[in-house]
């Protein structure tokens, strides 16, 4: 089991960027691969962004494709999502997620992911 613990959430301007990172613990860190999902209030979950064991492989949602970047540092265990142009509905609890299934890295859009953090707040400013 791997445990998750998000950081860099916090208040923004729209058209700003923030950078949220994720700490992993427990099993080997290059098992999984790690996701971001986020959910604003009275909504349901929506993925973000995956990146593959080796970081060499990554897979977007729509409303984020050219403004966010997913990242990983094995050697760190950590993985970080790069936030830019940030819009007035971004706004949401941002998780961090890992998996040790081999499957395509779209398929955890849908799926979801086995293992997550307790979340981080992303607020945005108009």
């Amino acid at each position: 089991q791997v445990q998750l613990v998000e950081s860099g959430g916090g208040l923004v301007q729209a058209g700003g960027s923030l950078r949220l990172s994720c700490a992993a613990s427990g099993r080997t860190f290059s098992n999984y691969a790690m996701g971001w999902f986020r959910q604003a209030p009275g909504k349901e979950r929506e993925f973000v962004a995956v990146i593959n064991w080796s970081g060499g492989d990554t897979y977007y949602g729509d409303s984020v494709k050219g403004r966010f970047t997913i990242s990983r540092d094995n050697g760190k265990n950590t993985v970080d999502l790069q936030m830019n142009s940030l819009k007035t509905e971004d706004p949401a609890v941002y998780y961090c997620a890992a998996d040790d299934r081999v499957i395509p890295l779209e398929s955890f859009r849908y799926r979801g992911m086995d293992y997550w953090g307790k979340g981080t707040l992303v607020t945005i400013s108009s």
